[in-house]
C-alpha cells in the first residue's frame, strides 16, 4: 500500500504522514548487503516528514557502485510518499542523457532547470526531484539549485522547505570498494564499516571529478547535503538474496539451479579474490529470466 505523503491540489498541499514502518520493512527484505544506506535514509527521512516546519529541504546524495540499490531506494521512496510513486506528478526524475544531452546548450538548461523546480515548487512545496547519473551531468548546471537546497524561508518567492532532492551516482564508488575490500582482508565485519570511514573518500571522489554536477555548484562546500548515502559493492551471498527475491516477485518458488546458474554466471572481482558482483543485482532479472 501507498502512504502518499501530499495531493496538491489547486496549490494545496495537505500533509499525510508516511508509515515509516513499511519503508523500513520493505528496506530490511529487499535491500541486501546494506546496513548504512538503510540507516541513514530511515533516519533523515523519518525526521523530516515528521517536523511540521523543517528549515530546509532534505538533500541526499547516493553513491556507490553499478547494481547496488541506488535506484532501488529512490523508487522506494517515492512509493512510500507520492501516490502514484515514481509516476506521481509531484516526482521529478532528471537524467542527463534525457533531459540534458547537449554541454553546449547549458545555459538554456540552466534557465529551464531553475524554471521547472520554482514552478513546481510553487505549485506544491511537496515535491521530489530525482536527479541520476549525477557524475554525466554538464558541469555547473546543479548551481542553479543551490539556492533552493539551503535553509532560507523563502527563495524566488517560493516556499520550498519541504521539498525533497535527491541525486544519485556511481562517483566514489571505487573508493567504497577498496574500503570493503580492506575491511574484508582485515576480517572485519561488514557491518563493522562505519560513514565516517566512507564520508570523506566519498567527497574528495566528488569534488576531484569535474564531470560530476556538483562540480562548479558549491553545494557540497557549503554542506548542503544532509546525508551522503554509501551503497556497498555486493557479495555472493548478497547476489543470491536478489536472486532468490526476484523468484518471488515473479510467484515462483525458489530453484537451486536457477539460483546457482544466475550465480555462476555472474562476474566477480578483485581477480585473485572474486568477492564483489561486478554489476551488484543489476542484471539478476534478465539472467533469470534466461535460465528459467
Amino acid at each position: 500500500m501507498t502512504f502518499p505523503l501530499n495531493l496538491c491540489l489547486g496549490g494545496m498541499c495537505p500533509h499525510h504522514p508516511p508509515v515509516a514502518l513499511g519503508l523500513e520493512c520493505d528496506l530490511a527484505q529487499h535491500l541486501a548487503g546494506q546496513h548504512l544506506a538503510k540507516a541513514l535514509v530511515v533516519k533523515a527521512l523519518k525526521a523530516f516528514v515528521r517536523d511540521p516546519a523543517p528549515t530546509k529541504p532534505l538533500v541526499l546524495s547516493l553513491h556507490g557502485w553499478t547494481g547496488t540499490g541506488k535506484s532501488y531506494v529512490s523508487s522506494l521512496l517515492a512509493h512510500y510518499l507520492f501516490q502514484g510513486g515514481l509516476r506521481s506528478p509531484r516526482v521529478h526524475h532528471f537524467s542527463p542523457v534525457i533531459h540534458f544531452p547537449h554541454p553546449s546548450h547549458i545555459e538554456r538548461y540552466k534557465k529551464d532547470l531553475k524554471s521547472w523546480v520554482q514552478g513546481n515548487l510553487t505549485a506544491c512545496g511537496r515535491s521530489l526531484f530525482l536527479f541520476d547519473e549525477m557524475d554525466k551531468m554538464p558541469p555547473g548546471l546543479m548551481e542553479v539549485l543551490r539556492p533552493f537546497l539551503g535553509s532560507s524561508w523563502v527563495v524566488y518567492g517560493t516556499n520550498y522547505r519541504k521539498a525533497i532532492f535527491i541525486f544519485i551516482s556511481n562517483t566514489g564508488g571505487e573508493q567504497i570498494n577498496q574500503v570493503a575490500l580492506e575491511a574484508w582482508r582485515s576480517r572485519r565485519d561488514r557491518e563493522e564499516i562505519l560513514l565516517q570511514e566512507l564520508e570523506p573518500v566519498i567527497s574528495r571522489a566528488v569534488l576531484d571529478n569535474p564531470h560530476h554536477g556538483f562540480s562548479h555548484s558549491g553545494i557540497m562546500e557549503e554542506r548542503l547535503l544532509d546525508a551522503v548515502v554509501p551503497f556497498l559493492p555486493l557479495q555472493r551471498h548478497h547476489v543470491r538474496h536478489c536472486v532468490l527475491n526476484e523468484l518471488a516477485q515473479l510467484g515462483l518458488e525458489p530453484r537451486d539451479e536457477v539460483v546457482q546458474a544466475v550465480l555462476d554466471s555472474t562476474t566477480f572481482f578483485p581477480e585473485d579474490e572474486q568477492l564483489f558482483s561486478s554489476n551488484g543485482c543489476k542484471t539478476v532479472a534478465s539472467r533469470i529470466s534466461f535460465f528459467l
